[in-house]
């Protein structure tokens, strides 16, 4: 019984984490004014940005502080094991969930691109392909284990749980971290930037550099010199090819491998 409500539990959390990830998505894309981040303002400026400050704050510092090692070690002493990345996922969805229905709107508009021209159309493409270019690198690494359902199924079927191998996949031969570009893609990518989305893609845009630090240290501790190796020959947020000198010159870009379970 303990083993089928640990179960249950990892697929509430992964329910509510998608949930919020597509309510995201929703909320950014301009499509649906109901729930658009772009509404009217209601607070004074200053009063919005110390808001919206503080809902990012409180999402990066969960994000970064629940990843760790140290933080995992003093949840399992307390409950069991298989449910520790289903809680950090569960966490994780309702602070995103309060992060995008709490953000302020602060009005303005830095650019709009008009639905006749032919660069709408190109900029909500692009749009798309990042949050799918996002999904896919979360089935890449193995979707089911990053939301915290493989972690409770093994455990439901009396099996120890295995790491993820470190293996060459698909985006990951071209950036560390496929999942965040295409995060990052999606939220750049808008015919239509208010100041609102600006600030929304710039917190976001901080979070990813600060959690990919502390992710990429998780890595090197992991799998050491393997991982440098691959830190060497292939970008971190950004598929733009490194290029390695040689005694002959420059030579071209390089390809990877990487590791499939990361938690940040």
């Amino acid at each position: 019984m303990k083993k089928i409500t640990m179960f249950l539990y990892s697929i509430i959390a992964y329910l509510i984490a998608f949930a919020s990830i597509l309510f995201w998505i929703a909320s950014v894309s301009g499509l649906i004014p109901e729930i658009s981040i772009d509404r009217e303002p209601t607070l004074p400026p200053l009063t919005a940005i110390l808001n919206n400050l503080l809902l990012i704050t409180l999402f990066g510092v969960q994000h970064s502080v629940m990843a760790r090692k140290w933080f995992k070690d003093f949840f399992t002493h307390y409950f069991p094991k298989p449910v520790e990345r289903s809680t950090f996922v569960l966490v994780s969805g309702l602070l995103l969930f309060n992060l995008v229905f709490q953000w302020q709107p602060l009005g303005g508009v830095i650019w709009e691109i008009s639905p006749e021209s032919p660069l709408y159309y190109i900029t909500y493409v692009c749009f798309f392909l990042g949050w799918a270019i996002l999904f896919i690198s979360s089935f890449l690494i193995n979707h089911f284990d990053l939301f915290g359902l493989r972690h409770t199924f093994l455990e439901l079927r009396n099996k120890p749980y295995t790491e993820l191998k470190f293996r060459i996949s698909a985006f990951y031969k071209y950036v560390r971290h496929p999942l965040y570009f295409g995060m990052l893609l999606g939220m750049w990518a808008t015919p239509n930037m208010t100041l609102t989305h600006l600030a929304f893609a710039v917190a976001i845009s901080i979070y990813v550099v600060i959690g990919t630090y502390f992710e990429e240290r998780d890595l090197v501790r992991a799998f050491g010199e393997k991982y440098r190796s691959y830190q060497a020959r292939i970008p971190m947020l950004l598929p733009i090819p490194k290029w390695k000198k040689t005694k002959g010159g420059i030579s071209g870009k390089q390809s990877g491998v990487r590791k499939q379970n990361t938690y940040s």
